[in-house]
């Protein structure tokens, strides 16, 4: 089937429409980070540099780093932006622009994201890493996919009914990680986690300002959730919608969280960029290792 020009969008130059590349500019191990300054932080580190492109927030590296070619794309803030990224990164490998057709042998990309992330439990401290073993998504991304194959109806519907989940939220989507991928990050250096994926900063991560909240308690009820002695560790805005869509696409994703803030101690790091270098080093470092 050739998919059309309103469902697969190319920019004049024959590259996907948002990230702006061409399929030969992506690497198969592909770092993804929210803040498109961070893109630097990261390929300062490469032997080589040799792809540096940028449309919007979505700005891309691809260079060389031991001998393995790595791709690190910004995606901006939340899911709906990671639906963007996810499904572009799978075009760029997995169909033919020329033909518009989707390609008979399929590539398989290693996704790995490295961000920032606040903790909800009062033992993980501030400066720690998390690798993400499962998210549940408080999204709806999942929703809109046959994605029901993917997920964990019975840890969602123990989430629904412990937090008394409003009926006009979204059902939450649960999802794992990577086996494989996820245990060539782990080390006795991480943490292994539960990650919570928010639709938002303010008021979908229990913060406060001006407006009043649907659910004073809603950070507190997560923090006491337990299933299987499982306890969601932290919470952030992609990793639920790049586990289910790198899944669901045949990809390998994990994602590797910096702890920032402490939402249950009040704490925040004393030294955010050093704490976000030393998890870049470290992923890096892991991924490199043959």
């Amino acid at each position: 089937m050739q998919l059309s020009a309103s469902e697969l969008i190319l920019n004049a130059d024959s590259s996907i429409y948002h990230l702006n590349l061409l399929p030969e500019d992506l690497a198969e191990t592909v770092i993804l980070v929210g803040d498109q300054n961070r893109v630097p932080l990261i390929s300062k580190y490469f032997d080589t540099l040799e792809i540096v492109k940028g449309k919007r927030e979505f700005i891309t590296h691809t260079g060389m780093l031991n001998g393995i070619r790595i791709s690190v794309v910004s995606t901006g803030i939340g899911a709906d932006n990671i639906d963007i990224v996810i499904n572009e990164l799978d075009a760029l490998v997995n169909i033919d622009f020329e033909t518009r057709t989707i390609k008979e042998n399929k590539t398989s990309l290693d996704i790995i994201r490295i961000g920032t992330s606040g903790g909800i439990q009062p033992n993980i401290e501030t400066d720690s890493f998390i690798l993400s073993e499962y998210a549940i998504g408080f999204d709806n991304v999942l929703h809109f996919y046959e994605s029901e194959h993917i997920q964990y109806p019975e840890i969602q519907l123990a989430i629904i009914d412990h937090t008394a989940w409003s009926d006009f939220k979204s059902i939450p989507n649960q999802v794992e990680s990577d086996v494989q991928l996820t245990e060539k990050l782990r080390s006795d250096k991480v943490i292994m986690g539960f990650t919570g994926t928010n639709v938002g900063f303010y008021g979908p991560q229990g913060r406060r300002l001006r407006l009043l909240l649907e659910d004073n308690d809603l950070n507190s009820k997560l923090s006491s959730f337990e299933y299987n002695g499982m306890r969601i560790t932290n919470l952030e805005m992609e990793t639920s919608a790049i586990y289910g869509l790198s899944k669901l696409l045949g990809h390998r994703a994990a994602s590797m969280n910096c702890i920032l803030a402490n939402r249950s101690t009040g704490e925040f790091s004393k030294d955010p960029v050093k704490t976000i270098d030393a998890l870049i080093k470290y992923t890096l470092e892991k991924l490199t290792d043959y």
